[in-house]
């Protein structure tokens, strides 16, 4: 069995697309990605219909974890925000996560209540309280291949200098994976991977604030791994958007201008094959 750990290989980067429900989920595990990403946002936007504000609970996002560990063989690091509260949240959430299926845990630096990274007025916490989280949720977690994602929130706000001082000491926190959110152009993207030796994540937004790049340019510059947490949501929501139209325009779907999934394909998808398996299996004289 491969660990975790040993998918981050210099000169490889790992795409990891977005996931955030069921569907996403299904939809993407059987395309052999090395990880998965559970997006806050995007499993905040669906589980809620509400925006990634904090708003959403320790016990709103462990539930998603779930469904996404119980429907996926693809490891996949999940965002936990702030790890929701003080340190004894923190690792309550390590274990929580972990327990519910998780490969990995994201927590960030920023105030409660966080903010989306690639939106305005966030402010982080001292840079010794979050070192303080860190190594609380390393000496939490019940497996050393399970990964702790650091993110810090400072370079929009307090500079690019700040966002490298926080990352040193998430490292030295014992960091398995630093993510230094929204650097603003190549060449801060440059210093940044310059600058570490533990494996560094790109946060892709399409439309964001971060340079969006090939692969190999990712690869270039020393990235390890490359979540594009909005991408797949984003469509979802523009497809929604077009349909909805037009059959709020038309009253039918006769002239829809997006493709639609075969219903058997996308049942197959969901699992209904197996419901279809163990019907014939179990019907009445089946055995006889």
């Amino acid at each position: 069995m491969v660990r975790v750990k040993d998918l981050f290989r210099p000169g490889e980067l790992i795409v990891a697309p977005g996931v955030f429900d069921g569907i996403s989920a299904r939809m993407a595990d059987p395309f052999g990605f090395d990880m998965l990403y559970m997006t806050g946002y995007g499993t905040v936007a669906s589980h809620l219909g509400m925006p990634d504000a904090g708003i959403a609970s320790y016990t709103d996002m462990v539930s998603r974890v779930k469904v996404i560990g119980d429907v996926v063989k693809t490891p996949f690091i999940a965002d936990a925000d702030t790890g929701y509260g003080g340190l004894l949240n923190v690792q309550h959430t390590v274990r929580g996560y972990e327990a519910a299926g998780a490969a990995g845990i994201q927590i960030e630096d920023q105030e409660f209540p966080k903010k989306c990274g690639h939106t305005p007025g966030r402010k982080v916490i001292p840079l010794e309280d979050m070192v303080q989280k860190i190594q609380v949720a390393v000496e939490t977690r019940d497996s050393t291949d399970f990964l702790i994602v650091t993110r810090t929130d400072a370079r929009t706000s307090y500079g690019l200098d700040e966002a490298l001082r926080r990352g040193e000491a998430f490292a030295k926190a014992g960091a398995d994976v630093l993510f230094i959110e929204s650097p603003e152009s190549v060449e801060e993207m440059e210093k940044i991977c310059a600058s570490f030796d533990t494996p560094l994540l790109v946060n892709v937004v399409d439309g964001g604030s971060t340079p969006v790049l090939s692969k190999q340019a990712y690869i270039d510059l020393g990235y390890q791994i490359a979540i594009y947490p909005g991408t797949g949501f984003m469509a979802a929501a523009q497809a929604l958007h077009s349909v909805y139209g037009s059959l709020k325009e038309t009253g039918a779907t006769l002239d829809l201008k997006v493709p639609l999934r075969d219903f058997m394909t996308f049942s197959r998808e969901m699992g209904f094959q197996e419901v279809w398996d163990f019907d014939s299996a179990h019907q009445r004289g089946a055995a006889e």
